[in-house]
Order: structure tokens, then C-alpha cells, then sequence
């Protein structure tokens, strides 16, 4: 798939930085979040690549092997949970560190799970990050770069730290 530039809201690789390193994984539904993630990733030199929804989010890691996942938790129909729980138990996958986001606090997200007896509470707790919407930009470079660092799949001879 051709990368494009924003503010094109096609489904695939956003290319913002030309010497962007690691490539970071934006799946959410909504476009102004993926155009604030895309532009304060590529700002740092992340390749960002945006995903719309769980079905192309999954494909596209497949695909890309990012070295870390940014997930929307709660999108039309479908919860980063499911998502989630995929990329876990995929080989080739599971060891992607996962960045959840949400409107609500994890433990009202939590505790709304076990209302409804749902059977992915578990797995939401460990979640390797969690944050809160709206995020701070500074925050959130800061755990993507902590998370690319220990990326396993950097190339040989490439400072990763």
C-alpha cells in the first residue's frame, strides 16, 4: 500500500517524516486523533501507520510488525479488547507493546467489564500502558520511546536506546 500524507483520511501507511525510524501503530476510529497521534509521533521521527478500525488495525500490524501499538479502546461495535486479546495470542505479535487509550479511567472501564460479565476484564489488566483521553503529548512520547527502546526486531547495528 502507497503511503500518503494528511490530511488524506485513506486507510494505510501515513508518511509524515521522511526519516522517521520505528513505525508506531494508530488504531482509532476517530480522525482528529489519529491526525494529533500522526503529527506527535512523526514530530519525535516515528513512522506513524493509521488504521480506522480492529479489522485493518490487525492487518496492518501483520503486515508491518510496528514496534508499538497506540489502541483505542472504544470504537463503534467493536472494543480494543478483542483486538487486544489477537494480538496476544499471535505469535509473531504477542510481544508488541500495547498502548490502550480511553475516554473513561481504567477502573470505571474495569468495572463496567464486570458489570456486563464480560470476559475480557482479565486481559485489560495486563495491558502494558494505559492513558486516559485526552492524553498529553509529552506523556505519551515518553512511553512510546521507553516501548520502541526494548523493540527486540531493531536492526543490526542500530542504536536502539
Amino acid at each position: 500500500m502507497s503511503g500518503r500524507t494528511f490530511p488524506s483520511r485513506a486507510k494505510g501507511v501515513f508518511r509524515v517524516s521522511a526519516v522517521s525510524e520505528k513505525k508506531i501503530l494508530v488504531v482509532d476510529d476517530e480522525l482528529d486523533m489519529q491526525i494529533f497521534l500522526a503529527n506527535v509521533l512523526g514530530s519525535e521521527g516515528f513512522h506513524p501507520i493509521v488504521a480506522d478500525d480492529l479489522t485493518d488495525g490487525y492487518r496492518q500490524a501483520l503486515a508491518e510488525k510496528p514496534a508499538v501499538i497506540i489502541l483505542n479502546m472504544m470504537m463503534p461495535g467493536e472494543t480494543g479488547i478483542q483486538i487486544y486479546r489477537s494480538l496476544k495470542r499471535d505469535e509473531t505479535l504477542r510481544d508488541i507493546p500495547v498502548i490502550m487509550l480511553a475516554t473513561l479511567d481504567k477502573n470505571t472501564f474495569l468495572k463496567c467489564h464486570n458489570l456486563y460479565g464480560s470476559q475480557h476484564s482479565e486481559a485489560y489488566e495486563l495491558v502494558d500502558r494505559f492513558m486516559q483521553k485526552p492524553i498529553e503529548a509529552a506523556e505519551l512520547l515518553k512511553t512510546v520511546s521507553r516501548f520502541s527502546a526494548h523493540d527486540k526486531r531493531t536492526p543490526a547495528g542500530e542504536n536502539n536506546v
